[in-house]
């Protein structure tokens, strides 16, 4: 990972911050967000996208694909045929930045299609008539199938040349994935809108290559974001215990699973000497210990001054939202919010500025920012 500070590393416990990051405990909050139930479910919500009408389309990782509308749910027919298994299941879903002129909508999903027993992540599009999807087509599915239960991915989003980035995690293989550009997985892949392979991807042409990747060297990415400013790419990723990331993805990079890591293996014992890599990339920031990142966000809505211009990510493991400041690309301190409220999914700003939360167990709650009263001594 490239760095100029030489970290600190501690082969028995990975828990210190490394030098290049500033040490950011988590605070309570200094604002008070509360929260409205939008959509009531029990079943986990992996992911939404808003239509042009404001209306909503939920994926549920059992498959069910949903259109919430008026304080009414609809089943929608027509989707892909999932492989639900472990953390696969139906994942995330997005609608093309030309929407409204072409009407395609793209989901991913973990895919038992193709050789071999189990599944794996496959990206596909469709369009909604009605209550059904149509002109459904694979854009990419990845191999081989494994009857292995984790690390799917899988977030997607298109940039604003109009290429789509999606994530495969490295499905619970880390010694052979993650580091190798002629197998799928641990990965973050682009592709043009209709599922050909831009010509300037970084391995276009390399014998055997996955021509789809476009940076290598992951773990488990579940939130992606395109930030308003940069145009950049970010994502967070799942670290084993301890080393959850925050990356910004460059072109043809290798951000270092497992090669270097600040986690270590569940029970204890370390993955990896390194924390840092000459050449491999460091993450902007990593959480030790983990929070399990799922879900990411960057608000620029004028509804939550006190949120704008940061952060927003999916605490699974301690069943919060957690705000993430940021000073340029650097993180300045992170605060929890509605702590207790359960495992937190995705986290999505609406066009309206609204942003929206799905928590397991519960469903979809949209934030509220109340001001703080002040009292005097």
């Amino acid at each position: 990972m490239k760095s100029s500070l030489l970290c600190l590393f501690s082969a028995a416990f990975f828990s210190i911050i490394a030098c290049a990051q500033k040490d950011t405990t988590i605070e309570e909050a200094n604002t008070t967000i509360d929260h409205e139930v939008v959509v009531e479910e029990q079943e986990i919500i992996w992911g939404m996208t808003f239509l042009p009408d404001g209306s909503m389309l939920i994926t549920k990782k059992n498959g069910e694909i949903l259109h919430f509308k008026d304080g009414n749910k609809q089943q929608l027919t027509g989707g892909p045929e999932v492989y639900v298994r472990g953390q696969g299941g139906l994942l995330d879903i997005i609608l093309h930045p030309n929407y409204e002129e072409n009407g395609w909508i793209y989901m991913s999903y973990a895919s038992s299609e193709g050789e071999g027993d189990g599944g794996n992540t496959a990206i596909a599009r469709a369009k909604l008539s009605g209550t059904q999807f149509t002109d459904l087509e694979v854009l990419y599915k990845a191999t081989p199938n494994t009857t292995r239960g984790q690390h799917f991915g899988s977030r997607m989003v298109f940039d604003k040349d109009g290429y789509l980035y999606f994530s495969i995690g490295d499905r619970g293989n880390r010694d052979e994935n993650p580091q190798d550009i002629t197998r799928d997985a641990g990965k973050i892949y682009r592709i043009n809108d209709d599922g050909s392979i831009p010509q300037d991807n970084p391995f276009v042409g390399q014998s055997n290559a996955k021509e789809a990747i476009y940076s290598y060297g992951h773990r488990n990415p579940q939130g992606m974001i395109l930030h308003p400013d940069t145009g950049e790419v970010w994502v967070h990723e799942h670290g084993p215990q301890g080393g959850d990331e925050i990356n910004i993805i460059k072109k043809g990079e290798n951000y270092g699973w497992p090669v270097v890591t600040y986690g270590e293996n569940y029970g204890g014992g370390a993955i990896s000497d390194q924390t840092s890599n000459p050449e491999m990339e460091d993450p902007i920031y990593q959480w030790t210990p983990s929070i399990a990142p799922s879900g990411f966000a960057i608000v620029t809505s004028d509804k939550y001054p006190t949120l704008k211009g940061n952060l927003l990510v999916g605490a699974l493991k301690f069943r919060y939202l957690e705000h993430v400041v940021l000073d340029g690309e650097s993180v300045e301190r992170r605060e929890k919010l509605l702590e207790d409220i359960g495992r937190v999914r995705d986290v999505k700003q609406a066009p309206d500025g609204t942003v929206y939360v799905s928590v397991e167990d519960l469903g979809i709650v949209k934030l509220v920012e109340k001001e703080v009263e002040k009292t005097q001594e």
